[in-house]
């Protein structure tokens, strides 16, 4: 089993940037794929990116395509997003997950973590 915690969460002004970090506790880290999630107030958590097991393939949603870059480093168990270029509508409870491949689903998910709070304002 994973346990994930996120950290790295805060308020930014738009334009600004912000890297959450996941930290992942187990030794079948690496056997998972990673991804981020968010979920705005009163909508749906919808996927952000994701990155395989072993770091070679990524994915984004086309609304962060760009401005954010996953990564993650297997030897530290510890997943990154690096979010650049900030917007208000990023304003969302960010979620580490991880999964099966393509991890770009929340049915998907195997295991999250609790959660950081980003808020950018305008």
């Amino acid at each position: 089993q994973v346990q994930l915690v996120e950290s790295g969460g805060g308020l930014v002004q738009a334009g600004g940037s912000l890297r959450l970090s996941c930290a992942a506790s187990g030794r079948t880290f690496n056997n998972y794929d990673m991804g981020w999630f968010r979920q705005a107030p009163g909508k749906e958590r919808e996927f952000v990116a994701a990155i395989s097991w072993s770091g070679g393939s990524t994915r984004y949603a086309d609304s962060v395509k760009g401005r954010f870059t996953i990564s993650r480093d297997n030897a530290k168990n510890t997943m990154y997003l690096q979010m650049n270029s900030l917007k208000p509508e990023d304003t969302a409870v960010y979620y580490c997950a991880a999964g099966a491949t393509p991890l770009v689903l929340t049915t998907r998910v195997y295991m999250w973590g609790q959660g950081t709070q980003v808020t950018v304002s305008s």
